[in-house]
């Protein structure tokens, strides 16, 4: 996925600023653009599967701002389910372009990756803060 590729290049090219706040804000950019990224691919594998991809919730969307804002434990399990996540995503969607280019049926796998990321999305959703708690201030 182009989206992720471009989001740890712009990470590590130097233009983020070494104080801690502004790292954090380029990290949550850098996460939210990933986040976005594995939408967009969940979007084109439930379109192969021929599933109706529901539209982005505000609570979806902003999962990334949520778990910069929690800190610790729910910060790092975000952070590394997101990267899990790509690491499932983008191999099954190359397998499945392959797959349509080939001639082969890809809906029934297109279904089994969907279903993956639907669990995977809504275990990331889990951890975040309950509503009501206060937002850490970075």
């Amino acid at each position: 996925m182009d989206a992720h590729s471009a989001s740890r290049t712009d990470f590590r090219g130097g233009s983020a600023s070494a104080t801690p706040a502004a790292h954090g804000k380029s990290s949550v950019s850098a996460l939210s653009m990933k986040w976005s990224g594995l939408h967009d691919a969940a979007e084109t594998v439930a379109a192969i599967a021929g599933i109706d991809s529901p539209p982005m919730t505000p609570a979806v969307r902003n999962l990334p701002g949520m778990m910069r804002d929690a800190g610790g434990w729910r910060r790092q399990r975000a952070e590394q389910g997101i990267e899990d996540l790509a690491a499932l995503m983008e191999p099954g969607l190359s397998a499945l372009l392959t797959a349509c280019a080939q001639g082969a049926d890809p809906r029934p796998a297109a279904r089994a990756l969907w279903h993956e990321f639907v669990l995977a999305r809504d275990a990331l959703l889990a951890l975040a803060p309950p509503t009501g708690t206060h937002r850490r201030t970075m």
